[in-house]
């Protein structure tokens, strides 16, 4: 077979390219699945390029051309031939990074909802607190919560080298089982059209703004920030996660303006419900673990304002982690598939 090289290889090579830029993707996030017009694009530049590596053969001279050909080609067999099932040991860390950021960002609205029922929970609580002190029996349900926050402030700063070890572990389980149930309760009383969810969330708002408003009414605002903030900024989002789930599952339940059943609905978020409740979970071990052994040592054995600094960035980066991260990666997919359409 004779043919112009030179030529051969400029109207081949943009071909080579994109399945080499298609075998990169595909090395680097390893459980997504293309669609069908996907597979039939890379079906096609393996195709070709196989073809293209049987028509070189014969050109002794061009040796590194033939390897970069071979391998490519191998490659691509390889992707085709594989077997996935082995890859799932990767399959936590990619889903934690980018599929559960995604599904967070697929129901912003049910998000949204969820903040603004819990801060008006908040306001709520705030003020029925700052109008009747009396009614902190009813607003808060922890007993340690009930009295007089100086005092407690003096307590926890003056005695917090006896008995710490105790105390905290104590205390963090008692916390740590609350959010876990009030995690569990807001998904899955998503069932009653969206009404639990909203109490759970409503009720949870009223007792933390009567907290914040008797500390700060008390003076002990650094405590008080010092003490929630490390684990709160990831334990408050836990929370209004898996309501958000609840929210998004009460919507199917209603199915208002569509014409499906609510198997075809519940079929279409149930693998955001089970990512975001997962996703819930992991936040929640992270909080309890902070909890137990950052939000409990207070001033002189921690500054506050480190604390404070700590809470606060935790804040920043959980926000940034679930605004941005994989967003790159669905924007190229989409871009690839804008590219076909075309």
């Amino acid at each position: 077979m004779i043919i112009d090289l030179n030529k051969f290889i400029t109207e081949e090579r943009p071909f080579w390219t994109e399945l080499e830029q298609r075998l990169d993707r595909m090395e680097k996030d390893p459980a997504r699945r293309m669609d069908l017009s996907e597979l039939k694009r890379f079906h096609y530049l393996y195709q070709r390029a196989s073809a293209d590596l049987a028509r070189i053969e014969t050109f002794s001279a061009e040796v590194n051309l033939r390897v970069y050909l071979e391998s490519l080609v191998a490659r691509a067999y390889g992707e085709i031939h594989e077997n996935r099932s082995g890859s799932s040991r990767f399959a936590a860390g990619q889903w934690f990074v980018r599929t559960f950021p995604r599904a967070f960002r697929r129901h912003l609205t049910a998000f949204w909802t969820a903040l603004i029922i819990f801060s008006i929970g908040g306001l709520f609580g705030g003020l029925a607190l700052s109008l009747d002190p009396d009614a902190k029996a009813v607003l808060m349900p922890f007993s340690h919560l009930k009295g007089d926050p100086s005092e407690r402030v003096e307590k926890e700063e003056n005695t917090i080298r006896f008995g710490l070890e105790e105390r905290k572990a104590s205390f963090s389980s008692s916390l740590m089982t609350h959010n876990t149930k009030v995690s569990i309760f807001a998904l899955a009383l998503g069932m009653t059209w969206g009404f639990g969810t909203v109490v759970v969330l409503f009720s949870n708002g009223v007792m933390l703004g009567a907290v914040a408003v008797d500390y700060l009414l008390a003076g002990e605002t650094r405590f008080l920030l010092g003490w929630l903030l490390p684990h709160g900024a990831v334990e408050i989002p836990a929370i209004l996660l898996a309501s958000q789930a609840g929210l998004v599952l009460a919507g199917a339940m209603i199915g208002r303006g569509q014409r499906v059943s609510f198997r075809t609905r519940f079929r279409k978020i149930s693998g955001d419900l089970v990512t975001l409740i997962f996703g819930t979970a992991v936040l929640l071990v992270w909080a309890g673990f902070i909890e137990a052994f950052l939000s409990q040592y207070h001033e002189p054995i921690i500054p506050y304002a480190l604390k404070i600094g700590f809470g606060a960035l935790e804040l920043i980066l959980l926000f940034t982690f679930l605004s941005m991260s994989g967003r790159k990666i669905q924007a190229d997919a989409d871009a690839r598939d804008t590219d076909h359409a075309r």
